[in-house]
């Protein structure tokens, strides 16, 4: 009886523990434990509620599978027969009209692209939260940089605050009898609070596309990355009116101080909801430059905020009686102040040197010269160290 018993509760423990090539699986058998698919969904588990997308644009225009295979059967047999295109891109010397391709991928799959690189750089998520829309109007940024030359805003490109002091010429295909809204904003570089945003640029009621007869509700203001906080976005939005819309926002100018530029697009485009709709899209990342400072000492009239990582301190154990394998005075530096090491290899250096005379010429060999036979261990390494140029005494 007794035997039976052991021979059940090592049959059950055997259950829940199995044996592998002689090594026991901690836990629960692959046969009752979740799968790391099910794992993974618990933690990164997110509420619907607050978390599914919506589409606060205009709805795009869907062609029909048959309708679109129809336009691809008929250009492929255009290209066929043109004999000469095809000799042509035998040889390598067929020609594309740029023009005409951007043309139609902006009315193909532009469109969806510019939202999925939007997307890429969390402009959606961090501009609406849950909401985002497809920039069905092709939006033309370009800032002038007075060489004769324009510097285009595409979809993440980086541009130096240098290349973006004064205000972009800003262009879209619309007709008269529309109005506008124009936003410019920065998601990265808020100085007090991290969920707010930077107005560069308001424009409310721009009578189809002239920017410069809109109202203009908050002025131009340069970008002013801070050092040490890598790429900041900035976003351009072209809103569609409904009609005239008095927006309850003060008037910003160019000498207002800073903290009146504080925006939050989310809670902005909420109360203006049934008025407007987001149908143009442009942003660009740019990082810090020297002008920056220039910008905060001269214009803003305060010192350029710097951010740097803060390195903790290293952790250095209680000391001991008699510390094993480790070098003498490598040891008890670790315990003494590092200005005052500092200032003693400065003062060996400088003790060997003399301003009216050159320096002596380093040992050819200098591991071959030997050392005194009663030196420490200890003293025989620091000795080398000095000899080869190595180490802190270097550095010094």
């Amino acid at each position: 009886m007794n035997t039976f018993r052991s021979f059940w509760r090592i049959n059950s423990f055997h259950r829940y523990q199995q044996i592998r090539l002689g090594h026991r699986i901690r836990g629960k058998p692959p046969i009752q434990c979740r799968t790391i698919k099910e794992r993974l969904d618990e933690l990164n588990y997110k509420d619907e509620l607050y978390t599914t997308r919506i589409d606060i644009g205009y709805p795009s225009e869907k062609k029909s599978s048959s309708k679109a295979r129809e336009e691809r059967m008929e250009l492929s047999k255009t290209s066929k027969n043109d004999k000469k295109m095809e000799e042509l891109a035998r040889k390598g010397l067929l020609e594309i009209d740029m023009e005409k391709s951007k043309k139609d991928w902006l009315q193909s799959l532009g469109p969806m692209h510019k939202k999925q690189i939007a997307d890429h750089y969390g402009v959606y998520e961090h501009l609406y939260g849950e909401g985002f829309f497809i920039p069905q109007l092709h939006l033309e940024v370009f800032y002038d940089i007075n060489d004769g030359n324009c510097l285009p805003v595409y979809y993440g490109n980086v541009i130096k605050p240098a290349e973006a002091v004064e205000s972009p010429h800003v262009s879209y295909d619309t007709d008269g009898n529309t109005l506008w809204t124009l936003a410019l904003t920065n998601l990265d570089g808020h100085l007090a609070e991290n969920d707010k945003e930077y107005v560069h640029w308001f424009i409310a009621n721009i009578p189809g596309n002239s920017i410069e007869k809109g109202d203009v509700i908050a002025d131009y203001l340069r970008p002013f990355p801070l050092k040490g906080t890598g790429y900041h976005r900035y976003v351009f939005v072209l809103y569609k009116q409904d009609g005239m819309i008095s927006y309850d926002l003060p008037k910003i100018t160019s000498s207002s101080p800073l903290e009146e530029r504080t925006f939050c697009t989310r809670d902005w485009y909420k109360k203006y909801q049934n008025n407007i709709t987001p149908i143009g899209l442009a942003f660009y990342q740019s990082d810090w430059d020297i002008t920056v400072k220039d910008f905060f000492n001269k214009t803003l009239n305060r010192k350029e905020p710097i951010y740097e990582y803060d390195f903790p301190e290293p952790y250095i154990r209680p000391q001991e009686w008699f510390p094993r394998r480790k070098p003498f005075n490598l040891y008890m530096d670790k315990y003494r102040d590092p200005k005052q090491i500092n200032k003693e290899y400065l003062l060996r250096k400088l003790k060997t040197e003399d301003p009216f005379k050159a320096p002596a010429p380093p040992l050819r060999f200098p591991n071959a010269h030997p050392l005194p036979r009663n030196m420490p261990s200890w003293l025989k390494v620091h000795e080398k160290k000095i000899r080869l140029g190595w180490g802190r005494v270097n550095d010094v």
